[in-house]
């Protein structure tokens, strides 16, 4: 009987991958009066400590109660601990093994806890048990080396892990891949470069190592020449690149080498379809986000609560609320805190104040406890809506009800919901009370509200706070240059851009991105002639004369910042990047289609003013969305009422 239930559990166990089941296994183990079989009790440790993601603290319950845990039942706990969100009980649990006479640590044992202490980067503990594996002659395993060469990089010591490294008799390209990453954890480049030459044997983890660590520092010319010469490829390098790009704005070319992995016959992966959705996400992909989530209901992956959430963010921030809302409503099971928050945020940044508060209480009555995140999501809806009691009053229920205590990012949404609303005193007079030392962010969204409502004495009181925190920021200074420009203090203007000039600042380019049959076109302000911005130039040019004609259109020139007459404004004007966006779509697009355009910096008044002006002549939807919100466009108006 006893031998027919223990193959049954052993049986059950293997298919086993959640929580729930795990205990119902569980119990019926104690049932058959077999929790005290070694093989079992091992068994349902690995699954609970490493196997099943949320079943960490089970396994502590489980060891606890557990007489005599034995090398391997510690061993486990120690690599489950050091994998999860808590690695410093990892380092706990082997202090308590040390101290058991009959389960000695082995070299697991000391490679499990280095990894916790590399995860911790604790230099302090991972020192220590460096000197306890010396003590017990573990030092020079290979497992146990390798390990610490790992804890040596993941700390910023790279030094020692070479030493390590060069003190190995024959390191295997295991240690090779732990040197490598070490170079990169430390940011020498050119040090993983010259160990990546000196190895005598790379497998595909060594090269994906290389990939890794060139996207992550930025190096993308050095990852494409090494994903060129990879003799083969797998899901983490294709995805390494993908996400690479995605992170570093390179979007046309992270859509592109999704392009290509699906041509070449490789089935996408969880991580590859999160990142190339990044990708159209911050590019405004809007067609391509599209056909790629055809594309995951075609393969069976609309399960997978990321890739939903990574598909309900790109519908967000490409403007459509409606579609984003429909991923939000179909989602499998549960929703997670992030599927709420993000969903939220997508209502959030498209001005549905209302909305994003009324989700918060479904949120609230679905029984899932909103985070910080969550609440930066909710007053950033507040303060762009104009909604200043509602905001005050979830800032008092963050606090009050959750006891949440504020962070500076929500500091700065009640900052920017006093300034929006104009109250811009209160805002300064918040800012000067606040618990927390205010820092650059909380005195730009300031500075950026007094911008707005032209107040140049709070403006100069809040710009000499910025200057003692971040004296070289190009965006301030244009910012106060701005105030003082429409005031038509052209002697200020001219005093704030000496100033940069000597400081050698460089003001932020504006660019605009638009997505044409599923490609990519960038424009950058005052760009350098070529076919396609010819082609927008001359489209503009016909749109301007359109709108003043028939729209009574007038360029507003106090936005520009210069004292030159007033025909060099409008031309200047004129060379905006979101202009030649929008005026290359209508030229490109076929008549009916949204326009949907991403610009880096926020839309000017002029633009604001001008785009107004196309949706009432033409009869266009055009959706823009800046650094800082959604502008819909529609029959002449704008969503975000001119709440900036």
């Amino acid at each position: 009987m006893n031998r027919a239930a223990e193959n049954l559990c052993l049986s059950l166990l293997s298919n086993c991958r959640t929580l729930r089941k795990l205990k119902q296994i569980h119990a019926f183990v104690y049932k058959s009066g077999l929790e005290t079989d070694p093989l079992i009790a091992g068994k349902i440790l690995l699954l609970s400590a490493v196997q099943i993601s949320d079943a960490i603290d089970y396994a502590r319950r489980l060891f606890i109660h557990h007489p005599n845990p034995d090398v391997f039942m510690y061993n486990t706990l120690i690599r489950g601990e050091s994998e999860s969100d808590s690695p410093n009980n990892s380092v706990s649990s082997f202090v308590r093994m040390l101290g058991e006479s009959y389960s000695p640590p082995d070299s697991f044992s000391f490679a499990f806890a280095l990894k916790a202490a590399a995860n911790l980067q604790c230099l302090k503990t991972g020192f220590q048990l460096h000197c306890q594996a010396m003590v017990r002659g573990l030092d020079t395993h290979l497992f146990v080396g390798t390990t610490l060469v790992s804890m040596y990089g993941e700390c910023g010591y790279v030094e020692f892990a070479r030493k390590l490294f060069d003190e190995m008799n024959e390191p295997n390209v295991v240690a090779w891949n732990a040197i490598i990453t070490a170079y990169f954890r430390g940011n020498d480049l050119s040090g993983a470069d010259r160990m990546f030459g000196l190895i005598p044997c790379r497998d595909l983890t060594t090269w994906n190592v290389m990939l890794a660590g060139h996207t992550k520092a930025g190096d993308l010319e050095r990852a494409k020449g090494l994903f060129l010469r990879m003799p083969s490829r797998d899901d983490v390098s294709w995805s390494t690149m993908i996400v690479g790009f995605a992170h570093n704005g390179c979007f046309y070319e992270a859509l592109q080498v999704f392009r290509e992995l699906v041509g070449s016959g490789n089935r996408p992966n969880e991580v590859s379809l999160t990142g190339v959705l990044s990708a159209c996400a911050q590019a405004g992909a809007f067609e391509f986000g599209k056909v790629l989530h055809a594309f995951i209901e075609k393969i069976g992956f609309v399960w997978i609560s990321s890739v939903n959430n990574a598909l309900l963010d790109t519908y967000s921030k490409c403007g459509n609320v409606l579609m984003a809302r429909l991923v939000f409503e179909r989602m499998p099971g549960k929703k997670s805190i992030v599927s709420w928050t993000s969903m939220i945020a997508g209502l959030a940044m498209q001005g549905y104040g209302e909305e994003a508060i009324k989700l918060f209480h479904e949120m609230e009555e679905s029984g899932t406890r909103p985070d910080e995140i969550t609440f930066i999501s909710v007053l950033y809806a507040c303060s762009h809506a104009g909604l200043l009691e509602r905001g005050h009053e979830i800032f008092s229920k963050m606090t009050g009800h959750y006891n949440i205590e504020p962070t500076i990012e929500h500091y700065g949404c009640m900052v920017d919901l006093y300034g929006r609303a104009g109250q811009l005193h209160k805002a300064y007079n918040f800012v000067v009370q606040m618990p927390v030392p205010p820092n650059a962010v909380i005195w730009r969204t300031l500075l950026g509200a007094c911008s707005f409502f032209g107040d140049i004495n709070l403006a100069e009181q809040v710009k000499k706070r910025l200057s003692e925190l971040d004296p070289d920021n190009s965006g301030d200074h244009v910012l106060l240059s701005n105030i003082y420009a429409v005031a038509g203090k052209w002697k200020d203007v001219d005093t704030v851009r000496r100033l940069m000039a000597e400081k050698n600042m460089k003001k932020t380019p504006g660019w605009s991105m638009i997505e044409v049959d599923k490609i990519m076109y960038r424009f950058v302000a005052g760009d350098k002639l070529n076919d396609i911005t010819e082609e927008a130039y001359n489209k503009l040019s016909e749109i301007t004369l359109k709108l003043k004609v028939e729209g009574g259109y007038v360029p507003e020139v106090g936005n520009v910042l210069h004292d030159i007459e007033e025909e060099e404004k409008e031309d200047t004007l004129s060379k905006h990047s979101e202009k030649l966006a929008v005026a290359f779509g209508m030229a490109r697009l076929c008549k009916g289609s949204t326009i949907r355009i991403v610009k880096n910096l926020r839309v000017c008044k002029d633009c604001h003013s001008f785009m107004k002006s196309i949706s009432k002549v033409y009869k266009l939807d055009i959706v823009v969305r800046d650094r800082s919100r959604f502008h819909s466009f529609k029959e002449g108006s704008c969503s975000c009422r001119d709440y900036w």
